[in-house]
C-alpha cells in the first residue's frame, strides 16, 4: 500500500456524499489532491481542483495516481471503479452508500484478479493520523500513535479514536471497510495488513449486527494475529428481530443458525478466542493499555 502525504489522489464524482468541507479538510492534512473526475466537466475547476472527464486524461496530465476517492451515485460505482482499475489505480475507496450486491460482487472479483485494495461502500475511508486523510474521517479526533482502527461503523469509528486520544493514545491508522451488506475488502485482510505494520501495535477492531465477518475475524486472530487485539461489538442490546439497515438484508440467510449475524453470536465467537471485549467505548482505552503492557 503507498499511505504517504506524496501519495497521488483522486477524487471521482462530487455528490451529495463529500463536501467541499471535506475535500479542504484533506488538503489541508496534507493529502496529494491532485484531480477531479467529473463527466462534462473538463476544463473547469472545482473546490480548486482541475476537472476532467475520463482517468485516463488524469493519469496523462500527472502519472500514475495511487488512490481514487469514488463518491458518485451508487449504481454509477462499479463503472467508476473499473475505469479506475482499468487506469491502473490499486487503490480504491468508495464513499457512496448503497451500492447493489451484484455490482459489488462482480467489482470483488475482478479487484481480486488485478490485486486492487477497496475499501467501502459506504465508508469514510481511511486515515493515517499527521500523514494522509482518504475520505471524510474528522481529522481533529485523531492524532498520531501505535493503536491501529478496523471498523465497519462510520460515527463509532470517530467517537473511539477520540477516546483513545484523550486517553493519550494516537492512532497508527484508522479504516472503516464500510458498513453495506457487500465489501470491498476484509477484516481479515486488513488484520494481515497491520499485524505487518511496524507503526501499529495494538488493533481495535469494531464490529456491529449482520453477516459473519467478526465471527471470521475471530477465528483468524486466535491463529494468525501476534499483536493484541481488542474488539468492540455495537448493537448489543439492539431487538433481536431487528436488523441494521446496512446489513440486515445479509444477516438472515435460509440454512443459517437463528444466532447468524447477531452481536451475540460476534460476542461469543470474540470469547470463545480469548480476545478482550469491551462492554461501551469508553472501556476500549483502558483495555488497549492493559494490552501493551502485557
Amino acid at each position: 500500500m503507498n499511505l504517504t502525504p506524496d501519495s497521488k489522489v483522486i477524487i471521482q464524482g462530487f455528490s451529495e456524499f463529500i463536501s467541499a468541507t471535506h475535500i479542504a479538510q484533506m488538503k489541508a492534512y496534507g493529502t496529494n489532491l491532485v484531480a477531479g473526475v467529473n463527466p462534462g466537466y473538463s476544463g473547469n475547476k472545482l473546490y480548486d481542483l482541475p476537472i476532467f472527464d475520463l482517468v485516463e486524461q488524469v493519469v496523462d496530465k500527472f502519472g500514475v495516481i495511487d488512490t481514487t476517492i469514488i463518491c458518485v451515485h451508487p449504481y454509477q460505482v462499479l463503472d467508476a471503479a473499473l475505469e479506475a482499475m482499468g487506469s491502473g489505480i490499486g487503490q480504491i475507496i468508495i464513499i457512496s452508500p448503497g451500492v447493489p450486491p451484484l455490482d459489488m460482487v462482480d467489482l470483488f472479483r475482478r479487484a481480486e484478479a488485478e490485486e486492487t485494495i477497496i475499501v467501502g461502500p459506504n465508508s469514510p475511508g481511511i486515515i493515517v493520523p499527521g500523514k494522509i486523510l482518504l475520505g471524510t474521517h474528522p481529522s481533529e479526533f485523531y492524532k498520531p500513535g501505535q493503536v491501529g482502527i478496523l471498523s465497519r461503523s462510520t460515527t463509532l469509528t470517530y467517537e473511539i479514536a477520540w477516546e483513545l486520544t484523550e486517553a493519550g493514545l494516537g492512532q497508527s491508522i484508522s479504516v472503516s471497510i464500510g458498513s453495506d451488506g457487500i465489501v470491498g475488502s476484509s477484516f481479515i485482510q486488513w488484520l494481515h495488513i497491520l499485524d505487518e505494520d511496524e507503526n501499529t501495535h495494538a488493533i481495535v477492531l469494531v464490529g456491529q449486527p449482520g453477516g459473519g465477518r467478526e465471527e471470521a475475524a475471530a477465528s483468524y486472530i486466535c491463529e494468525m494475529i501476534d499483536k493484541p487485539v481488542i474488539a468492540y461489538i455495537a448493537g448489543v442490546h439492539a431487538p433481536p428481530a431487528k436488523h441494521w439497515r446496512q446489513t440486515g438484508t445479509l444477516a438472515a440467510v435460509i440454512g443459517r443458525d437463528r444466532e447468524f449475524g447477531t452481536a451475540k453470536s460476534k460476542l461469543a465467537a470474540f470469547h470463545q478466542a480469548k480476545i478482550p471485549v469491551a462492554q461501551r467505548p469508553s472501556q476500549i482505552a483502558e483495555l488497549v493499555k492493559k494490552a501493551l503492557k502485557s
